[in-house]
């Protein structure tokens, strides 16, 4: 008999190796901490009792409007504002310009604001600025939360800290860089 099962296994690894045993916990199903229980609704699965949170970053507000309050909980600092700056020409310029004066050529074409020393800009609270680069607008993608959105537009590619980064940067950095040359602008 172990002669057979000996030859069965020769004859056949990789039934051998498909066997019960072979499981392990990359196969198991796994549920993201704070994602939705469903595409429908917006709501996070509970945390487990006793859990404790690490962080102490807001992150879910479910529109604009909602994080219109929210104040910006990462500290202004040449960090923070770099970090900003780099996010910004990654994500944000081809719409409103290495400088935020809406210079490239897409913002002609679509009605892309100037962010730089603009009085309407500078009236907004941190919040909104937030909830903005979170929930997108009018033409502009959400980058934050997509699945608010009711087309579901958005590219979901900045984390909470990254967002608060970019608005230190459109608060405190933005209209440095905008007083500057485009050549020192775009070297930065």
């Amino acid at each position: 008999m172990k002669y057979k099962l000996a030859i069965l296994v020769l004859m056949f690894p990789a039934a051998a190796w498909s066997w019960p045993w072979s499981t392990d916990m990359a196969d198991q199903p796994a549920i993201e901490p704070q994602a939705p229980v469903s595409q429908d609704r917006l709501e996070m699965y509970p945390f487990p009792k006793r859990s404790v949170p690490v962080g102490n970053l807001q992150t879910m507000v479910s529109n604009r409007d909602e994080a219109k309050s929210l104040v910006n909980p990462i500290p202004v600092s040449d960090a923070s504002v770099n970090k900003g700056r780099t996010l910004f020409k990654i994500y944000c310029s081809a719409c409103h310009g290495l400088t935020g004066q809406a210079e490239s050529p897409v913002s002609g074409k679509i009605g892309a604001p100037p962010l730089a020393n603009n009085p309407y800009i500078d009236g907004l609270t941190e919040g909104w600025i937030f909830g903005t680069i979170s929930f997108g607008s009018f033409l502009m993608p959400a980058y934050g939360v997509p699945q608010a959105r009711a087309d579901g537009r958005g590219s979901n590619d900045l984390n909470v800290e990254e967002r608060w980064h970019v608005v230190n940067y459109v608060r405190h950095g933005l209209a440095k860089d905008a007083q500057a040359s485009p050549r020192s602008a775009a070297a930065q």
